[in-house]
């Protein structure tokens, strides 16, 4: 910071001109690839879907061939460190760095920025835009439907211009926030894959047989109940516990002890019930990954149970149960099963026919002990490391402010 000062002192005594990016910078807007000639591999192309705010994604690019087209395409490549912004939608103004060392190319409705050499850093063009994500959204009109315009965002979005090497000191500066912050989020993801690859290791068994395991399909392993008629205006402070089956993928874990939610008396009447042991499923779901979560429950109360879940009653191991239904072989059944675009579902049929493992009760109990030593482990990391990481952002966001509020400039007498 003092470097910082000094160089501010010495380099610009009289304050900081605001240019227009188009003095300073270029910008190449993206091409309209056909959606009939994707293929499933080749080039790369980057989507509006790919920006996320800070870094553009590559998990669910689009491919296309270069002979497919006449068009030279090079124009539109996107490398190492470019800087990236979506251009309509509700992504409008979004910033994103690319930080991949394969070339990519931009697809329509994207844009590239191209700063000028020696003019405007790269790094410090990125944390300018970063910090007016909200200003951009407005110059594209808002609105459900806002686009964004190359020439007015590069003839009147103004940003301040300190010399060159201010403008590296800065980004320097901002740029141990964001890594440091990229650190937390990356060892937080680390952890979790980690602990997912050991839960489908665990849960991972022959099918040939061995190992005392045997198959059942979950309808030959105990039973469901369907839940009715419990709403979120039923919820009470107090009275007969139950649970949403909303609240299953956004409140509880693999188990539960204690409950979120009460009805009164009347309403538990008419409502299915749940007891130790059962699994509670939410069957629909806005995603793919959240319908047909389950949660075990370990509680002494019977509880009532909502519309669109299920309560699974058996003999074996409830945790067993609830970690094998985490486990990657569920996921995939499960994808090429459900229905439903806004709305997922899927239908108690296709859950009673879902075979799962079946060790011995104490080999259950063993993987149980061993994942329940896991997840603590992790669930001090999610509770920890996501509120280090939100204390950093938070510190960069007043930083980086703070850094780009220069004296606006005054002509020396």
């Amino acid at each position: 910071m003092n470097k910082l000062k000094r160089l501010i002192e010495e380099l610009c005594p009289n304050g900081v001109k605001n240019k227009k990016l188009g003095e300073v910078c270029d910008f190449v807007n993206g091409f309209a690839f056909r959606s009939s000639l994707f293929r499933e591999d080749g080039e790369k192309i980057i989507r509006i879907t790919n920006i996320n705010g800070r870094t553009v994604d590559i998990d669910d690019v689009k491919y296309f061939y270069k002979e497919d087209y006449k068009t030279d395409l090079e124009q539109f490549s996107i490398k190492n460190g470019d800087i990236l912004i979506a251009m309509s939608g509700a992504t409008t103004g979004k910033i994103g760095c690319y930080n991949y060392d394969d070339i990519s190319y931009l697809n329509q409705r994207i844009g590239k920025f191209k700063p000028h050499s020696g003019i405007l850093s790269r790094r410090y063009l990125y944390h300018v835009l970063l910090a007016n994500t909200g200003t951009l959204y407005v110059l594209a009109g808002g609105g459900a439907q806002p686009n964004l315009s190359s020439t007015k965002l590069m003839e009147t979005f103004e940003i301040p211009v300190p010399p060159f090497v201010v403008q590296e000191e800065i980004a320097n500066i901002l740029d141990r926030f964001a890594e440091y912050a990229a650190e937390l989020q990356a060892e937080l993801q680390a952890r979790q894959e980690q602990y997912e690859y050991y839960r489908n290791k665990l849960l991972t068994f022959n099918k040939i047989g061995g190992q005392g395991v045997i198959w059942m399909k979950m309808s030959e392993l105990g039973t469901f109940i369907r839940g009715n008629g419990l709403q979120k205006k039923d919820f009470t402070e107090s009275g007969i516990p139950c649970i949403h089956y909303g609240q299953i993928y956004t409140h509880y874990g693999t188990f539960a002890t204690k409950i979120k939610s009460y009805v009164n008396s009347e309403t538990a009447k008419k409502c299915k019930k749940a007891h130790y042991g059962d699994l509670v499923f939410a069957t629909v779901s806005e995603n793919i990954d959240d319908v047909c979560k389950c949660v075990a429950w370990l509680g002494d109360e019977e509880i009532c149970i909502s519309g669109d879940s299920l309560a699974f009653s058996h003999d074996q191991n409830p945790k067993y149960i609830a970690y094998y239904f985490q486990t990657y072989a569920f996921a995939k059944y499960k994808r090429s099963r459900v229905t439903g675009t806004k709305v997922i579902r899927l239908h108690q049929s296709q859950l009673e026919q879902f075979e799962i493992p079946i060790p011995p009760l104490t080999e259950q109990e063993r993987i149980v002990s061993i994942l329940d030593k896991f997840e603590a482990l992790v669930s001090d990391l999610v509770q920890g490391l996501p509120a280090e990481i939100a204390a950093v952002k938070e510190q960069y966001e007043y930083y980086r402010n703070k850094l780009l509020s220069f004296p606006k400039y005054k002509l020396s007498a």
